[in-house]
């Protein structure tokens, strides 16, 4: 093994497990304390930078931890300000994170997976299938990526969504502890109440979920008022009954006191009919839930269309009525490739096969389908 990989990725460590690491090289558990202020208050990365520590400690830094394990391949800011980067790893991995401003909050919606497993017809990420797990570090570095990238302005992620490349719950090891270090006082000191775990459904995972002491929100991909459309639209519901998950979802309610989010996308033609919108609603009922309504982001090579916004208000109209608390969510970064996992593919296929420099093979326009999430 190389030096560089016998090094202990910073991003992994818990403050206790960085004060444990420190103490094994006969320090003082104080300098977990300077550690953690440099990276986490001050974001430096470099341990050549860290002034308090002597020439001989800072050698042995960065000897011993590596920060920044990624590199940032691609970056897109859209006119409305939302940016999405592209973090590659040396494995040849790759990966999309995503900043959402929306007034004083700075949303990062973060993967959790390289590409995805679940397939969902209408979605990018799981077009080149799953291609692996992302250790914690790796998802924890995406917030330091989009810190250390807004730094100028002073600004910092204030919230966080796992709505990004992968099915979070599928990596659930990985994703809690990430949650754990995002949440840690001494590290990011998210409140977990700040974030959200997307998942299409795994009943085993909801229920671990709800009895790790993190009151992380929970929102669940519905997309579907009936079994027999969602196993049409997410062909990895056929291993988890609806009613299988509705229950785990109860149960996360009864266990945190956390209300749901149900999610739910509007494919024109598919699911955006009033009498999807009138068989959602006691759906809705059975559970102290709240419903995103999504307008599709349109994808290259994929049949799905975005719903007309007139059919849109329709649906919300229908389920309010109903007295389902539905909101319609506001499309972000439209002018960039920001729809989850559309520049992961699209590096992808300009690797493969270069295009004619600045003209986009597909011709589209990206969409984030990433809204503000309450606190």
């Amino acid at each position: 093994m190389t030096e560089s990989l016998a090094k202990v990725p910073f991003f992994d460590l818990t403050s206790d497990a960085l004060t444990a690491a420190v103490r094994g090289w006969n320090w003082p558990a104080f300098r977990a304390d300077q550690l953690l202020d440099w990276v986490y208050r001050k974001l430096v990365f470099d341990p050549a930078q860290m002034s308090n520590l002597s020439p001989a400690d800072r050698q042995l830094v960065g000897e011993r931890l590596v920060f920044l394990s990624a590199s940032r391949t691609r970056e897109q800011v859209s006119n409305d300000g939302t940016m999405k980067l592209l973090l590659s790893w040396p494995d040849g991995r790759s990966a999309e994170t995503v900043m959402i401003p929306d007034g004083y909050r700075r949303t990062a919606c973060v993967s959790s997976q390289v590409g995805c497993a679940v397939g969902c017809r209408f979605c990018a990420s799981g077009l080149n299938g799953l291609k692996g797990n992302l250790a914690p570090g790796q998802i924890v570095e995406q917030i330091a990526f989009l810190n250390r990238r807004m730094q100028p302005s002073g600004r910092r992620i204030s919230n966080i969504v796992f709505m990004g490349m992968g099915e979070p719950l599928a990596n659930y090891a990985n994703v809690v502890a990430a949650v754990r270090i995002l949440h840690d006082p001494r590290c990011f000191d998210m409140g977990a109440r700040r974030i959200t775990v997307s998942t299409v459904g795994v009943p085993a995972r909801i229920r671990s979920l709800a009895q790790e002491a993190l009151p992380v929100n929970l929102a669940l991909s519905l997309h579907a008022p009936n079994e027999a459309l969602r196993r049409e639209l997410i062909p990895w519901a056929e291993h988890f009954p609806l009613d299988e998950i509705l229950d785990a979802v109860r149960f996360y309610f009864q266990t945190t006191g956390r209300e749901i989010t149900l999610e739910y996308i509007l494919l024109a033609g598919v699911n955006d009919r009033p009498e999807h919108a009138r068989e959602l609603a006691p759906l809705c009922h059975a559970l102290r839930a709240n419903v995103n309504l999504i307008r599709y982001n349109k994808v290259p090579s994929l049949p799905y269309r975005r719903p007309r916004d007139r059919d849109v208000l329709q649906f919300q109209a229908i389920l309010r009525q109903k007295g389902v608390n539905a909101h319609v969510r506001k499309s972000r970064g439209r002018d960039i490739d920001a729809a989850c996992g559309q520049l992961r593919r699209r590096e992808s296929e300009a690797l493969a096969q270069p295009s004619v420099a600045g003209q986009r093979r597909d011709g589209s326009a990206g969409v984030c389908p990433f809204f503000r999430e309450k606190a």
